[in-house]
């Protein structure tokens, strides 16, 4: 049995980012494991969102769930200051951040980490330390693989032309989906989660709060409520990542390659 340490900022990040590659995994007798750095909180009276994630994470199969305790840190440009007895996730010591997750790597004995690329994706202050964390806490337990979680950008640019053509809205505005996640040259890892595709649906409407603060969520819901399982699986069968351990060019099928 393999063990994986999927690494993330917020609680629903974990399903919309690699749901159905923890799905699978869990399906195929490997240990997932699950830490979020934050608990979605802005603000100390928030909603505590990590019952969601619990909820989410067991639609998943992943064995363990577990929390840094930061505060989220908002996106946008205001940086807020940090709530009374806490931290924001993105102000956080690295080093001591790091020493935290290592701790999970270490008494899991995790054989891969997922976390996410240098530029956190579409530039999230808490994605970015995501990396940062995640990169340093595989040198300090010793962890022998780490990918990053990504998307290709040539299909996002696809999807944000699409969008505005149906007069949707976009997921990323113009000024960012040029230069998010990564190139589809440079990724490594294509993996097939057709069949998890409703586990993968199911874990994202775990997110009862986020979903309901959220227009375009609660239109995405209600449209992937909806569509046939064969349907859902096409839109959302595939995800990628980037071994910055290996050169691209060759495509792997599975995170355990």
């Amino acid at each position: 049995m393999t063990t994986v340490v999927a690494f993330h900022a917020h609680p629903d990040d974990e399903a919309v980012l690699t749901g159905g590659t923890l799905a699978r995994a869990a399906a195929e007798g490997h240990r997932v494991v699950v830490v979020v750095a934050t608990d979605g909180r802005v603000d100390n009276n928030d909603v505590d969102r990590l019952l969601e994630l619990r909820a989410s994470a067991a639609i998943l199969g992943a064995h363990r769930v577990e929390c840094l305790g930061y505060a989220d840190s908002g996106y946008g440009a205001e940086f807020p200051p940090d709530p009374p007895g806490r931290v924001r996730f993105a102000r956080a010591d690295i080093e001591e951040a790091a020493q935290r997750l290592a701790a999970v790597l270490r008494a899991e004995g995790a054989d891969l980490l997922l976390s996410y690329q240098a530029n956190g994706g579409y530039g999230h202050r808490d994605h970015v330390r995501v990396h940062h964390v995640g990169k340093r806490a595989a040198q300090i337990a010793g962890t022998p693989r780490a990918l990053e979680a990504t998307m290709p950008r040539e299909l996002l640019v696809r999807l944000a032309g699409i969008a505005r053509l149906l007069r949707l809205p976009a997921p990323y505005g113009r000024a960012v989906v040029h230069t998010a996640y990564a190139p589809g040259s440079v990724i490594t890892h294509r993996i097939n989660v057709f069949r998890f595709a409703r586990q993968k649906r199911d874990a994202f409407a775990a997110h009862r709060s986020q979903i309901a603060a959220n227009a375009t969520a609660t239109r995405l819901l209600a449209v992937l409520a909806v569509l046939p399982p064969q349907v859902a699986g096409l839109l959302f069968g595939r995800e990628w990542f980037v071994d910055p351990a290996l050169p691209p060019g060759r495509v792997h099928r599975d995170i355990f390659e």
